[in-house]
C-alpha cells in the first residue's frame, strides 16, 4: 500500500505536469489573430459630426488596445472633410470655415492628432480635393498623408480587407 504523503505528491506532480503541458498542446491549435482593419470616409463638413467620429474611433482603438488586437485604422478625407486637416481658413472655396467649425477646431485637431500620435490612426487626403482648391500641401497638417483619389483608396482598402465605417 503506498503512503498518502507519496500519492498527493504524484497527484501534484500529475497536476502541476498538466498545467504546464496543455498550454504547449493547445499553442499550436490557436488561430493567429488577424490585424482589424477598419477605413472611416469624411466628406462632411459637420464639426459635430466628427467629434463623433473621433470618439467612435478613439473607442474603436482603445478596445482594440485593451485587448491587445493589432489593427490598422485610417481615416480618408474627401470633398468638405478637408477642412479638419489644416488650420487654413479656406476662404474662396465651398469649403470655407464657418462659426461652428472655427468654435470647436482646436478640441477637433486636438483630439484628432492625438488619435494618430498615441494610437497610430492614419490621417489620409484625397489629393483631388486639395488640388481642386489650390491649398499648397504644406498647408495640412505633417501627420497628414496624400492619396490620389480618396474614393479610390476607400475603394482599394475594402479591397484588402478593411471595414467601412461612415459616420451620419
Amino acid at each position: 500500500m503506498k503512503k498518502p504523503h507519496r500519492v498527493v505528491s504524484q497527484i501534484s506532480t500529475l497536476v502541476l505536469s498538466l498545467v504546464f503541458l496543455i498550454p504547449v498542446a493547445w499553442a499550436g491549435e490557436i488561430p493567429e489573430e488577424e490585424v482589424a482593419r477598419v477605413v472611416y470616409h469624411a466628406d462632411y463638413a459637420d464639426p459635430r459630426r466628427f467629434s463623433a467620429m473621433l470618439t467612435s474611433i478613439n473607442n474603436m482603438v482603445t478596445y482594440y488596445q485593451n485587448e491587445i488586437i493589432d489593427y490598422d485604422v485610417r481615416i480618408v478625407f474627401v470633398a468638405q472633410g478637408i477642412r479638419f486637416l489644416t488650420d487654413d481658413k479656406l476662404t474662396g472655396t465651398p469649403f470655407v470655415e464657418d462659426a461652428a467649425f472655427a468654435e470647436r477646431r482646436e478640441n477637433l485637431k486636438g483630439r484628432m492628432l492625438s488619435l494618430y500620435k498615441v494610437q497610430d490612426v492614419k490621417l489620409e487626403l484625397c489629393e483631388i480635393t486639395r488640388t481642386g482648391i489650390d491649398l499648397p500641401a504644406e498647408k495640412l497638417y505633417p501627420e497628414v498623408v496624400a492619396v490620389p483619389s480618396g474614393v479610390v483608396q476607400i475603394a482599394e482598402l475594402q479591397k484588402r480587407g478593411f471595414a467601412y465605417l461612415k459616420i451620419q
